[in-house]
């Protein structure tokens, strides 16, 4: 229908209403809609971002946005207490209570029951709705006002839009995913709410599901565990996701089991309980922050070389490096370009592709980095993919990769001409930029090479079509994942023994950014610890949603023993509501002595060959045994997510590690007895789960010390050292969590699990033979 348009003071273009639109009352500030050609609204819509330019008014809860110069109040709307500063919390938090206060209404008129019933349509069903309590605000602002909403504005500060517009608006007001129809709810398929481990005496899982499905209800005992710690920054996708397992969502409780939050300073997580799981390692910022990622990483490749370190840029960080950078520079020649980050930016925030030494900015951190000048290019546009890692413990290393991702391209034609340097939309490949360009097409089939949002199988798909081996460049992704991840290992690892009490409250979602050059040689450029799940099309809910469900189940989330939740709730003071403060105590159940030796008798190896590796497998401990059934179920669980690490072909990456952590040992050697035939390897591990041997056993065939005690004196006299000697001086690191065996064997008693009384004697004991020098003195 035919728009006014009209000129406000500062010159932009607004629209005021005509004849046949209608206004929206009770949202922001109103919405105008036509009445010609109205459908029915019961087909799923678009999702899209929300707005980024964000007011709070000081009288009230609900933020204003500022647009085109005009300050925006929503009107009818109260968030709730803690709500952060972005339009969608207004909406996420009142529509549930409002949605059948907010009325259409053309001109003077009365609203019709066609129009109106788009609010009160249960087509949005209750579920879509219920916990939605705080603003949806990722990765800081990463979520922008849609592109069609940008001009709907008169200029009272009133939305004007069409039918197509009313639909984008009611996505972006209530930022929901696609609805489902009431009656398709009854042909889901209904899943048990809790998966079985595959081993006997082992607790099982919560179940998560996408839309498609239906989780089965708990009995109300257990239901009332089922709460989720909101926070300003939980998105949307895993509200939708965890309610559909039935979780309710809470601000101020501190008997939650999950939450998907901010990364915090390390000691705030010492609040976190036993039983909870938050979506973050402390220490993960030593890569999520550029110029942290790029020390660390430089590090490595001093340490390995660059023939393994050689997937990124030369890098500089400022103002540290500015001789090494003026020196570089000068070599490089006039014609070299350079990219300058922020180093904690997001969303290509700060972002500038430079070719002189003026241009560089002054007096302020920066990164600054060999630009990739020959990027692989798809219809002349340069692109990148978006890749996801998942990690669901450090120690031991677990590293999962999705199967899918995207793969997001610059909205204008490449050039590598220094007179397009300043051309965001051609060197910049986010999302959040190349949204604004008028060119910008958008995509939502996720199987489509088409727009400039592809799914990351349609990619393969598209360069299989053309004989390039995808499996190759799948590979050397894996290499970079790994590698990086394990660069941030000693940090996060020493950060958590000393601030959670068990490693199972952690778990972390990564963003890996890739390019491709023209050789297809892909590049890491970035890793984000909060990468968006914002979902604004059919093409990012089919992604994200499928992923988010996948991760998890596969963080193992489970229903706690009912002492332990108000255990964890009593000694919990007031201030860890907001996951900070918390008792400094750690619960975290000792290793036996026996398993102590074990570990420690294996670390203190320097050179270790594979025949002395795998014999870590000849005795399995009951942590052993408890670790490897652990893991075969978390890998049971893995949906589409792949474990890169540890694998088949993992003991490479071993070398790469500051420190040798005797866990890594064990999953690695039993990935390569038994990746070719797990069916056998978890049989095995039944038998002893049967018996009971992972919750603690005196049976001496599981008691390292004890069988290793009793081989080595039917083969061996006493006094000989089996093991080469390894000097303290040589600057020996093994798990700081293993003490000096030396310390184990004086505290020992006889009879004890170490030492039987028959190795007992004078004569150094066959135990010791087996230790190296330093530590049996």
């Amino acid at each position: 229908m035919p728009t006014k348009h009209t000129k406000t003071q500062n010159g932009r273009a607004t629209r005021s209403p005509s004849r046949n639109q209608r206004l929206v009352k009770g949202g922001p500030a109103g919405v105008l809609v036509t009445a010609a050609n109205r459908k029915s609204h019961s087909a799923p819509l678009p999702q899209l971002p929300t707005c980024r330019e964000l007011d709070s008014s000081p009288c009230s809860d609900v933020p204003a946005v500022q647009c085109g110069g005009q300050r925006l109040q929503p009107t009818g709307l109260h968030a709730g207490e803690g709500v952060a500063p972005c339009l969608a919390g207004a909406l996420v938090g009142s529509v549930t209570n409002q949605i059948s206060a907010i009325h259409l209404t053309k001109e003077g008129q009365p609203s019709s029951t066609s129009t109106q019933s788009l609010y009160s349509s249960s087509s949005v069903t209750e579920e879509q709705l219920m916990s939605l309590e705080c603003v949806m605000q990722v990765d800081g602002m990463e979520e922008e006002l849609p592109d069609e909403l940008e001009n709907a504005f008169s200029d009272d500060g009133t939305f004007i839009l069409c039918d197509e517009e009313l639909c984008t608006f009611l996505r972006f007001f209530t930022n929901i995913e696609e609805p489902m129809v009431l009656g398709a709810e009854d042909d889901r398929e209904e899943r048990p709410a809790l998966v079985p481990s595959l081993f006997p005496l082992m607790r099982p899982t919560l179940y998560f599901s996408t839309a498609n499905e239906k989780v089965e209800l708990l009995p109300a005992e257990q239901r009332r565990l089922l709460k989720w710690k909101m926070s300003s920054v939980t998105p949307n996708i895993v509200k939708h996701t965890i309610a559909r397992s039935h979780f309710k969502a809470t601000k101020k409780s501190n008997n939650w089991l999950g939450c998907w939050g901010h990364h915090m300073k390390s000691p705030g997580f010492k609040a976190i309980g036993e039983h909870q799981k938050l979506n973050h390692f402390p220490g993960t910022f030593q890569i999520g922050r550029k110029d942290r990622l790029w020390r660390n990483l430089s590090k490595m490749q001093h340490r390995f070389g660059k023939q393994e370190f050689n997937f990124f840029p030369k890098t500089f960080i400022l103002p540290q490096d500015i001789k090494l950078l003026r020196k570089a520079w000068e070599d490089s020649g006039s014609k070299k370009k350079w990219i300058i980050k922020p180093p904690a930016s997001a969303r290509g925030m700060g972002i500038q592709v430079i070719h002189k030494w003026s241009q560089l900015p002054r007096r302020r951190p920066l990164l600054v980095q060999k630009y990739l000048h020959k990027p692989y290019l798809i219809g002349g546009n340069k692109f990148d993919l978006r890749i996801y890692v998942y990690v669901t413990s450090y120690e031991p290393l677990r590293i999962y990769l999705f199967s899918d991702g995207l793969v997001r391209f610059a909205s204008c034609k490449y050039s590598s001409s220094m007179k397009t340097l300043n051309n965001k939309f051609m060197h910049l490949t986010n999302y959040s930029v190349n949204k604004k360009n008028s060119e910008y097409q958008t995509n939502s089939d996720d199987k489509a090479c088409q727009g400039h949002k592809w799914a990351l199988k349609a990619l393969w798909h598209f360069l299989g079509s053309k004989g390039i081996n995808t499996d190759l460049i799948w590979e050397k992704i894996k290499d970079i994942v790994i590698k990086t991840i394990i660069a941030s290992e000693p940090y996060v690892n020493t950060l958590l023994k000393m601030h959670v009490k068990t490693p199972h409250s952690c778990h972390e979602l990564f963003g890996f950014d890739i390019m491709l050059d023209e050789n297809l040689k892909p590049w890491i450029l970035e890793v984000n610890i909060s990468p968006s799940l914002h979902s604004n099309s059919a093409l990012d809910v089919s992604i994200k949603g499928q992923m988010i469900r996948d991760l998890l189940n596969l963080a193992g989330f489970k229903i706690p023993p009912k002492e332990e939740v108000v255990s964890s709730c009593s000694s919990a003071s007031s201030s860890t509501s907001s996951l900070h403060g918390g008792n400094k105590g750690k619960s975290k159940s000792d290793l036996s002595a026996d398993e102590k030796v074990k570990r420690a008798f294996f670390l203190a190896q320097r050179y270790a060959d594979q025949d002395f590796l795998s014999s870590v497998l000849d005795i399995l401990t009951p942590e052993d045994v408890r670790v490897l059934a652990e893991s075969e179920d978390e890998l049971n669980r893995r949906g589409e997510f792949e474990r890169i690490f540890p694998s088949q072909s993992s003991s490479r990456y071993l070398r790469f590690f500051e420190c040798p952590r005797y866990l890594n040992i064990l999953l690695d050697q039993w990935e390569q007895k038994h990746c070719n035939d797990r069916t056998k390897c978890i049989s095995f591990l039944r038998l002893l789960c049967q018996k009971g041997i992972h919750l603690g056993s005196s049976d001496s065939a599981h008691m390292w010390s004890k069988s290793r005690c009793k081989s080595r004196t039917e083969a061996q006299k006493p006094g000989v050292v089996v093991v080469s000697h390894h000097n303290a001086s040589d600057g020996d690191c093994s798990d700081p969590e293993s003490p000096s065996v030396s310390s184990l064997l004086s505290s020992q008693s006889t009879g004890s699990s170490v030492c039987s009384s028959a190795c007992s004697s004078p004569q150094p004991t066959p135990i010791q033979n087996l230790l190296p020098q330093h530590f049996s003195s």
